[in-house]
């Protein structure tokens, strides 16, 4: 269970977070790299998750992903 819901941003951040770096997802939703880590960091509380592989976990458990 999430503490809150995700925000559009933060799903659309999270469906690319396996397979893209953060230049990369920056890249691909035409938005700057500090603003991916603003959402990931929001995204990783939200998930109770530190770590990148830990919130893809999270996410998969939860079927987001």
């Amino acid at each position: 269970m999430l503490t809150e819901p995700l925000t559009a941003a933060e799903r659309r951040i999270l469906k690319l977070l396996p397979t893209s770096t953060y230049q990369q997802i920056a890249a691909t939703l035409f938005i700057s790299r500090s603003t991916v880590k603003t959402h990931l960091r929001s995204l990783y509380q939200k998930l109770g998750a530190s770590s990148r592989s830990e919130a893809i976990q999270r996410a998969v458990d939860l079927r987001l992903l």
